[in-house]
């Protein structure tokens, strides 16, 4: 699998000047010292100030350099990727923005950060510039761990100790107080896979997920059975709150470890913020790229106990627009849709013989879910079978809870047509709500059912667009319902099975999702809302060899 990354030697280079290009207001620049020397500060910097210095590696975006501005970081020194920065770098930094008021240097607990910023800090001291270093260690991974890592909780002590630098405290007041914010401060994460260095195949694993990963790829504390996004969240959220007492009050960073999607984060922070531990919960940071693994395709938890204290500090704002708004989580606030109030009431009626007939067309539908999707998946996005099912699973709702006029047919015509809105999603879902709102109420004006579904399908070519022909449901619905005019229902099956089989020779699309598709792609696919369509008639013509229906 291709990736973006140029030659390998240079990418975190790259990455620097790619951000320093998009920093608009915030005034970030960079040192002239690129390759062996790579950091970033502010360009608006009161050395009057104690700087904030962090940095490491690179390859956990948007950490470092990210949460450079005011109210955070005063300069970060990137390293390689996953690689400590050198001496020299890390001193030059401290030279640059340190001034009578010192500095002071959060770092992550990880040995070659530890020895190149602590050697660095006492160099500068030997220079005559106040330097102070607070180690950041809040990975609970490993139960009595001698040396536990620094990761996702080290951006409290920035938030915290920024904001006391901006403020005008002095060294030492931030140190004690970062110190205590760094000790206060727990993480945890779980990943499904790792990540992959510049210059490295792209592998997946095929493993168990593993809890406690470290942020440079490091195997986790344990391999763990994947039961969904539910368990996992509370599997790490459990042994964070196992550390905490119960009267305690929390800050949370949400963080994306790299190549989670923005869904299932807001999936993740739901279930965080309705898990039982939800009361303890006051504040959350993301979910967002915070302090990430490259591509690695998990998530990380990081608690902070409140005091009214740093509950102020956490909530200033900030010029990095890394750092996202900390907010109180509430419950979402619901309204009752009006228009809803508008829809036409149906009285509810009961005909055995149609709602035997209706259950038979649902229950073809859900049977055909995973063949329909498999089909959709090789010219789309594999959600046809599972977006006719939602409708029928909703109509089928309405039958077991006796609400369908099943007595009246244009009402009920109507009645299925609003529910399709509602139930089916894409271009399928509005395009089926056409027809039968359409096709109910010429039923009602007293033209005939097969008639009435004629004029449901101009509707719905009308205004999607297609045509016979077109490669879409339409090539089997219209020939279906021409032969239902004969109230030949046999003819109507065989007519929508020819109409869909004729898709698959059909390597232009003119509407729909496959207009956008190569020929190739579509050779010799059936169109998948064409095959839904056939199965919806071949599964009533079956019903109809054994049972007669009455025609409505």
């Amino acid at each position: 699998m291709k990736r973006f990354f140029n030659e390998s030697t240079n990418v975190v280079t790259q990455a620097i000047d790619g951000e320093l290009r998009l920093t608009g207001s915030q005034n970030l620049v960079r040192a002239n010292g690129f390759p062996a020397r790579k950091f970033v500060v502010r360009g608006d910097w009161d050395k009057s100030k104690v700087a904030i210095i962090s940095g490491g590696g690179a390859g956990h975006e948007p950490a470092h350099i990210g949460f450079i501005g005011s109210g955070m970081l005063t300069a970060a020194i990137s390293g390689e990727v996953f690689a400590s920065p050198s001496v020299e770098a890390v001193l030059a930094c401290i030279l640059h923005v340190t001034g009578d008021a010192g500095c002071l240097l959060i770092v992550k607990n990880y040995t070659g950060d530890r020895l190149n910023f602590g050697l660095a800090a006492e160099r500068a001291k030997k220079m005559g510039k106040k330097v102070e270093m607070v180690v950041v260690q809040d990975d609970i991974a490993i139960v009595d761990a001698p040396q536990p890592r620094g990761v996702a909780g080290t951006l409290f002590v920035h938030k915290i100790a920024g904001y006391l630098s901006e403020k005008g405290a002095s060294l030492e007041e931030i140190k004690i107080k970062a110190e205590e914010t760094a000790q206060e401060s727990l993480s945890l994460g779980l990943a499904i896979s790792t990540c992959t260095l510049p210059g490295k195949e792209l592998e997946f694993s095929v493993g168990s997920p593993e809890l406690g990963l470290g942020i440079h790829g490091e195997p986790g504390l344990e391999k763990v059975a994947f039961k969904g996004g539910k368990e996992s969240v509370l599997m790490v959220l459990s042994r964070l709150f196992a550390e905490t007492q119960a009267d305690e009050e929390y800050a949370i960073i949400i963080n994306n470890l790299g190549s989670v999607t923005p869904l299932e984060m807001s999936i993740i922070a739901n279930e965080v913020l309705t898990s039982r531990y939800k009361d303890q919960i006051k504040l959350v940071i993301g979910p967002a790229l915070l302090m990430t693994s490259l591509n690695m395709y998990g998530f990380s938890f990081s608690l902070l106990k409140l005091t009214d204290e740093n509950t102020k500090m956490l909530c200033e704002p900030v010029g990095p627009s890394a750092w996202p708004e900390v907010v109180a989580p509430k419950e979402p606030q619901v309204f009752d849709i009006d228009y809803l109030q508008l829809r036409k009431k149906f009285e509810p009626s009961s005909n055995p013989q149609v709602q035997d007939f209706i259950q038979t067309i649902c229950s073809a539908l859900l049977r055909s879910e995973e063949s329909l999707n498999n089909l959709d998946k090789r010219i789309g996005d594999g959600d046809t079978g599972s977006t006719f099912a939602a409708g029928a699973n909703g109509i089928i709702e309405m039958l077991d809870s006796k609400t369908l006029p099943l007595n009246e047919p244009g009402d009920l015509l109507i009645a299925i047509g609003e529910l399709l809105s509602s139930h089916m999603g894409g271009s399928s879902g509005v395009l089926s709500s056409i027809m039968f709102t359409n096709a109910g109420t010429c039923l009602i004006n007293g033209e005939s059912l097969a008639d009435s579904l004629h004029s449901g399908v101009e509707m719905m070519m009308k205004y999607g667009g297609a045509k016979l022909g077109s490669r879409t449901m339409i090539d089997a619905l219209l020939p279906a319902i021409e032969k239902l005019k004969d109230h030949d229902l046999e003819g109507a099956a065989k007519a929508a099975r020819m109409g869909a089989d004729s898709t698959s020779k059909m390597e232009k699309a003119a509407s729909g999702r496959s207009s956008y598709l190569r020929s190739e792609s579509l050779k010799d696919v059936i169109d998948p809302g064409a095959e839904a369509v056939a199965i919806i008639f071949e599964s009533i013509a079956l019903k109809s060899k054994y049972k007669h229906i009455e025609r409505v």
